[in-house]
């Protein structure tokens, strides 16, 4: 049985919600706030319309290895969420729930992020790594370049 990890993060942004919305549907956009280390590519033709029952393949590499992922958006309700849920990946079980809430002057986004892997004896040792380290590394450069792009 893979061990859950949560993750939560906020991060205001200075556009109204619609504006913001919008670009985080925008599955294009992912590539700009994904590390360039990660070598970061969808691979579903674009544009990708973020609703319910949408597949998104992708490609990454980690420490130079290819990942290939295919996430489905399982639940969306512009412009105040969407939620992606890995079908095919390195995680046994990925979930991420991007909230938006409209504030007085700007956008409150949260990040859920919702995680197991499971590799046995192999697992509890990568895991920790693996799902804490590579997120909270990915997590940093991506709201330096949503503050960059969307300020």
């Amino acid at each position: 049985m893979a061990k859950s990890y949560q993750q939560q993060q906020a991060q205001l942004i200075p556009r109204n919600l619609r504006d913001t919305f919008a670009f985080f549907a925008d599955a294009g956009n992912l590539e700009q706030i994904t590390p360039p280390t990660l070598q970061f590519q969808i691979l579903t033709p674009l544009p990708i319309r973020m609703q319910s029952g949408a597949l998104i393949d992708y490609q990454l590499k980690l420490l130079g290895m290819p990942f290939h992922w295919q996430t489905e958006i399982t639940d969306s309700s512009p412009p105040h969420h969407f939620v992606d849920q890995q079908i095919r990946g390195s995680y046994q079980q990925w979930g991420h729930r991007h909230d938006f809430r409209a504030t007085e002057q700007s956008t409150q986004m949260v990040d859920h992020i919702d995680d197991g892997i499971d590799w046995g004896p192999l697992g509890s040792v990568v895991h920790p790594w693996f799902a804490k380290r590579i997120p909270k590394t990915i997590s940093t450069y991506r709201r330096a370049q949503i503050e960059r792009l969307l300020s």
